[in-house]
C-alpha cells in the first residue's frame, strides 16, 4: 500500500436522516443521493470515503458495490465485521468487487461491540472476539494471496480454498488494504500484527504520538511479518473563512446539540469502548486542547469521530493536520455536516493546503 498522504471523506450509511446535523432529507440514503456525494468526492479531490457499518444500517458492502459501479475513481473504505461475515465468503466477495472496480476496494475491520445476537453472533467476550478478528484477518489475507488454502483454526476452517477472481494488482498493492481501529490492549495487539492501517479517533497530538510509539514497539515485539504498520486519523473538521466564524459556528452547533439532548449524535453510547472513553475523558483536560481540538461536543452527545472536532480557518485546520502527519499519520478520514456541502467546501479550501 502507498505511503503517500491520502484524504478520504465519510458516508454515514444510516436509515434515519439528520445524522450528526446533516440535512434531514428523506432521500438521504437513496442511491441517487449517495452517488451524488461519491461523484462530488471525485470532483473535489477526495480519494474515497469510509462507509459506516452496524446492525440496523443498510448493508455496507451492498452500498459500496453500488457506488463503485456508479463512479470511476471513488474508493470505498468498506467497514465490515467478523461474525457478520465468514472469512472465505468475505474474501471472495471483496476480491470480486476489487476485480470489477479495478482495485478500488479498501476494508475497515470493525471488532467493537454491536447488537451481535441480532445477526446470530454470540462472541461477546472481548478477548475471544479479538482473537477471532486476528484469525479472520490472517486467513483473509492468505485467501487473497495464496491458492489451495487449508486452515484449521480456533474459530474458522477452510479446505483447499482458492478465491477467484483474484484481487486486482495495482501499484504494488497485493490486495485490498485492511484498516483497523480499537484502543484496548487486545485491539492494539491485533493491529500490530495484522492491520495495514491503524485508525485513530481525534485525540491530542501527545496521545497519538504515544500510541504510534507503542504500536511500533508492539510490531517489533510480536514479530510482525507484514510491511510496516501505517496510521490514520478519523476526525471531524469544521472550517470557515475565518477562525472567529469557525468557533462561532462550532459553539452554535454544540448549543443546538445540547438543546436537542444529542438527538442524531448518540451513535457510540450504547456500549462505550476503550477508544470512546479515551475521547470522553479529554473533557477533564479542557474544552480546547493543542491549538484547536474542541472536546465539548462529546459532553453533549458527540460520539466516535464526532466527539472531538478540529475547528478554525482552513489554514488553522491544515496546520493541525500537518502536525499529525509529522507524527506518522498518512491516512486522513475527515467529515463535517451537511456532508455534501462540506465535502465540497473542504475539498476546495482545505485539501489544496494539505497537498501544497
Amino acid at each position: 500500500m502507498t505511503k503517500e498522504t491520502e484524504f478520504l471523506w465519510y458516508i454515514p450509511n444510516h436509515v434515519t436522516p439528520g445524522h450528526r446535523g446533516d440535512d434531514p432529507a428523506g432521500d438521504h440514503n437513496s442511491l441517487e443521493t449517495l452517488t451524488r456525494q461519491a461523484l462530488a468526492m471525485e470532483e473535489h479531490g477526495w480519494k474515497g470515503a469510509l462507509i459506516g457499518t452496524g446492525w440496523g444500517r443498510p448493508d455496507t458492502f451492498t452500498v459500496a458495490t453500488a457506488l463503485a459501479a456508479r463512479t470511476t475513481r471513488f474508493e470505498p473504505l468498506i467497514a465490515i465485521r467478523p461474525g457478520y461475515w465468514r472469512p472465505v465468503q468475505f474474501a471472495t466477495a471483496a476480491a470480486t468487487l476489487d476485480h470489477l472496480s479495478g482495485g478500488r476496494v479498501r476494508i475497515n475491520i470493525v471488532s467493537g461491540q454491536d447488537r451481535l445476537a441480532a445477526y446470530g453472533d454470540s462472541e461477546a467476550d472481548q478477548a475471544q472476539r479479538y482473537a477471532r478478528t486476528r484469525e479472520f484477518m490472517r486467513l483473509v489475507r492468505r485467501l487473497w494471496t495464496e491458492e489451495d488454502v487449508t486452515h484449521a483454526g480456533e474459530h474458522f476452517r477452510a479446505t483447499h480454498a482458492t478465491v477467484v477472481p483474484r484481487p486486482h494488482l495495482r501499484d504494488g498493492r497485493p490486495h485490498p488494504p485492511l484498516y483497523f481501529g480499537g484502543a484496548s490492549e487486545a485491539a492494539e495487539r491485533v493491529a500490530a500484527t495484522e492491520a495495514d492501517v491503524q485508525l485513530f479517533w481525534g485525540e491530542p497530538l501527545d496521545g497519538i504520538a504515544e500510541r504510534i510509539d507503542r504500536l511500533r514497539t508492539l510490531s517489533r515485539t510480536l514479530d510482525r511479518d507484514l510491511p510496516p504498520l501505517q496510521f490514520g486519523l478519523r476526525i471531524t473538521t469544521l472550517i470557515r473563512p475565518t477562525r472567529e466564524e469557525a468557533w462561532a459556528d462550532a459553539e452554535a452547533k454544540v448549543a443546538q446539540m445540547a438543546r436537542a439532548d444529542g438527538a442524531g449524535w448518540h451513535d457510540h453510547r450504547e456500549m462505550v469502548a476503550t477508544g470512546q472513553q479515551r475521547l470522553l475523558d479529554l473533557q477533564d483536560r479542557g474544552e480546547v486542547l493543542d491549538e484547536n481540538l474542541y472536546t465539548t461536543p462529546g459532553r453533549f452527545g458527540g460520539g466516535g469521530a464526532a466527539t472531538t472536532w478540529l475547528v478554525g480557518s482552513a489554514e488553522d485546520v491544515a496546520r493541525s493536520l500537518r502536525r499529525y502527519r509529522d507524527l506518522g499519520v498518512t491516512q486522513f478520514i475527515l467529515s463535517d455536516t451537511p456532508y455534501l456541502a462540506e465535502l465540497r467546501r473542504q475539498g476546495e479550501q482545505l485539501l489544496p493546503l494539505l497537498r501544497g
